[in-house]
């Protein structure tokens, strides 16, 4: 990566440095975002296993994911749906005169 730094971030007790030509700033949010999902995990599930409770906090985060996508496309089809119908309304008026 061209100019990457390193930032130390924390996430469940266990510090990592990550090398990112990211923002810091965003690093850090990215990783308390990643913690904030281990810790939820570990409310619903306490087995206490790390790596079982980093795999229930990855699910959740690609089913929020998956969820968004969805999201967005549904109002990227409202949205073409709604200017296919403005274009019609037009080609009528524009026929007419």
């Amino acid at each position: 990566m061209s100019d990457s730094q390193s930032v130390s971030v924390e996430i469940f007790g266990q510090r990592y440095p990550i090398r990112s030509a990211l923002d810091a700033e965003y690093v850090s949010r990215l990783a308390s975002f990643v913690d904030g999902k281990i810790r939820a995990a570990g409310e619903s599930a306490p087995s206490g296993d790390p790596v079982r409770l980093a795999v229930l906090a990855a699910l959740n985060i690609a089913d929020e994911l998956f969820r968004q996508i969805e999201s967005s496309r549904a109002k990227d089809g409202n949205v073409a749906e709604r200017a296919e119908e403005l274009e019609r309304l037009l080609d009528r008026v524009l026929i007419a005169d």
